[in-house]
């Protein structure tokens, strides 16, 4: 498998937060969605943002942004979607999902995803609390099987990816996928910083 192209899931509505961006907020002398492309981006081949609304709020970070191409808030699965769809039009195989509110993710998913994908290149990351649903390899040839399964109503990824029988990367520490969803949390990051 060649590198995987990346995509940063930032299309949730942050209503824990007071809503807004999460990945726009300060954490250290920088934002969320700045430690999270520092981690993902020596991972892959290239890099793009799935948000919705007005792109140019991100224009200070470079990257292609690209809006869920499902109406209505459909979660995370329509980021991977919208993910999938610019992969296939860059040519790439296959994509790699993180969450645009997780800083500490691991320097190594990329290559752990891959070592653990099932025979068609799906595999989710997993720590000791369980899967982690918004870290994942996807494979562009399953794309239009997403876009069916998200119009027919389906919005959880596990549902989606256990029927395609997904690898587990596992890693040891939950730490790494914490993610910052309320002030308090917020507060947490700055901590672990």
């Amino acid at each position: 498998m060649k590198q995987p192209v990346g995509i940063i899931l930032a299309g949730g509505q942050a209503t824990r937060m007071g809503g807004g961006d999460k990945g726009l907020l300060p954490l250290g002398s920088s934002t969320i969605l700045s430690h999270v492309i520092e981690r993902i981006e020596p991972q892959v081949a290239a890099l793009a943002l799935n948000a919705n609304g007005d792109a140019v709020r991100f224009a200070d970070f470079e990257l292609p942004v690209r809006a869920d191409s499902i109406d209505g808030f459909a979660g995370p699965l329509s980021g991977v979607l919208a993910g999938l769809d610019w992969a296939a039009e860059v040519g790439a195989s296959h994509v790699v999902s993180v969450a645009a509110d997780t800083p500490f993710f691991p320097c190594d998913l990329v290559p752990q995803l891959i070592l653990q994908a099932n025979d068609q290149g799906l595999a989710l990351a997993a720590s000791p609390s369980g899967r982690q649903p918004t870290f994942g390899l996807w494979p562009v040839a399953l794309r239009e099987d997403l876009r069916g399964a998200l119009e027919g109503g389906l919005r959880k990824v596990v549902q989606w990816t256990q029927a395609h029988g997904a690898g587990t990367a596992e890693f040891p520490d939950d730490a790494a996928f914490f993610n910052v969803n309320t002030p308090d949390d917020l507060a947490q990051a700055e901590a672990m910083l």
